[in-house]
């Protein structure tokens, strides 16, 4: 029986109740501790592990990138944290989690509905397991940012105890509504900038409304002057070697022309996984060229495609990305879920959190030319998206930003957790603010720790690094 399934048998007293009693196992001041465990793994041989399954040629570009900054490293070690996650505190309440929840994974998003929100992104890790793993890879991730800006400690136990409190009475607020309120919830990026101007100073004030501008300009018009340029009279997607190669540039004919195949059967198969209307509508629009491309820190390596459609004419585009969709980092310690399809995995997460997903998000499995079957998961590439830039961000802002995090982050953990009892758990006190601001700073050395670790397997040779 699910977490989820034995909460809607209870009356909401057993619900908190069940959640006080939770305190009892685990008192709130424990989840201040961190030590890394007598056994655990080799961080560089984790990352190795990982690496195994992805395009070796790509593998020193994620090696490369990690090493940039403990930040980087920290985006990119979410198998790593997973480990330690799994030797602290666990209260037994669950609920869906993104599994990756950093900073950086908070972002601006277009609805279905053309309305632009804040909310949580990046699913690539999401499965049900303990609800403090996503707040505690949160307030670590803070931290991190906030050694890399040169915050003192005050300023980064503020940052931590601000955004952890945002969740805990953000999840307050939803143990006090109905089911149906909880799931209708979003934050919409406009109300937001209203409700929050008055905290913000008048050059913030610009900063956030040249957001929001450029998010909106992030559309598919704009992604075709970017990413795809006429040759022969017809558009191709623009190389940009080895972090977008043309299918043509990658394969010779042979292959490419079964590749290209396979990645067409990909689109025809996956429109079965969305709604019908939805089908309807991309039924409209005809492939006109494909690429790989190298994404993000943690995914580089694993097998991602750039899917160019086209519609009435070359000016009504539409830009898939076809990712790979490897096991959760968060399997073998939290279980595997009941999903046979890492893609399915990976959209159906994303749907339970988000407050709105993509119209096109689906998944599909696929035949590689090894023979091999590979699961992935589309969506549409740059639309209406925004990614905050950390390194710009003073306390203050980062602050704010934080309190928006940990918000969202409780309504994404209330649609499928059982928002009362660990709502009942975390309390009125700033009791878990407090751990958590301590656990995420011995994290942050840990982090440290690991990757002079990786520079140090790098300069001996054990790994390749190379910057792209």
């Amino acid at each position: 029986m699910s977490d989820a399934e034995k909460h809607t048998r209870l009356t909401p007293e057993e619900r908190a109740a069940r959640g006080r009693s939770a305190r009892t196992r685990v008192p709130r001041s424990r989840h201040a501790e961190f030590a890394p465990a007598p056994d655990r793994p080799d961080p560089v041989a984790v990352v190795e592990r990982q690496s195994a399954s992805r395009l070796p040629e790509l593998v020193p570009i994620r090696y490369g990138r990690m090493l940039e900054s403990p930040f980087r490293f920290f985006r990119g070690a979410a198998a790593i944290m997973a480990e330690d996650l799994a030797c602290t505190p666990d209260t037994g309440l669950r609920a869906q989690l993104c599994g990756d929840a950093h900073l950086l994974n908070f972002r601006l998003l277009a609805s279905p509905e053309r309305h632009l929100m804040f909310d949580v992104n990046d699913f690539d890790e999401t499965l049900p397991g303990p609800w403090e793993w996503d707040v505690k890879r949160l307030s670590a991730s803070l931290v991190i940012a906030g050694r890399a800006n040169g915050f003192g400690g005050p300023e980064r136990s503020r940052v931590v105890r601000d955004t952890v409190r945002a969740y805990r009475e953000a999840m307050a607020g939803f143990a006090g509504m109905r089911n149906l309120d909880v799931w209708y919830t979003r934050i919409d990026a406009d109300e937001l900038y209203g409700v929050l101007s008055g905290e913000l100073g008048k050059r913030a004030q610009r900063r956030v409304s040249r957001t929001l501008a450029k998010a909106r300009a992030r559309d598919h018009l704009q992604s075709l002057e970017r990413l795809a340029h006429p040759v022969g009279g017809e558009l191709r997607i623009t190389p940009d070697p080895p972090l977008v190669v043309p299918l043509g540039d990658l394969l010779p004919g042979v292959e490419r022309e079964r590749l290209e195949q396979q990645l067409r059967e990909l689109v025809d198969r996956y429109a079965r996984t969305l709604q019908t209307d939805r089908q309807a509508l991309l039924a409209q629009y005809r492939v006109a060229d494909m690429a790989r491309k190298v994404v993000g820190v943690g995914s580089v390596g694993t097998r991602c495609w750039v899917l160019l459609l086209l519609g009435r004419d070359d000016a009504d585009p539409l830009f898939l990305q076809a990712k790979e969709a490897q096991e959760s980092v968060l399997a073998p310690l939290a279980g595997p879920g009941p999903w046979a399809n890492q893609g399915e995995r990976v959209v159906h997460g994303q749907r339970l959190m988000q407050a709105a997903s993509d119209m096109f998000l689906g998944w599909e499995r696929v035949e590689g030319l090894d023979g091999r079957q590979r699961d992935f998961y589309l969506r549409q590439l740059r639309d209406w998206k925004a990614i905050p830039r950390t390194e710009s961000m003073t306390p203050d802002i980062m602050c704010l930003f934080g309190r928006l995090c940990g918000a969202t982050l409780a309504r994404a953990h209330a649609r499928s957790g059982d928002r009362i009892a660990i709502a009942a758990y975390l309390g009125r006190s700033d009791a878990f603010d407090r751990a958590l601001a301590r656990f995420a700073e011995s994290y942050a050395d840990q982090n440290e720790r690991d990757h002079r670790a990786l520079a140090e397997a790098a300069r001996d040779g054990r790994v390749e690094a190379r910057s792209a």
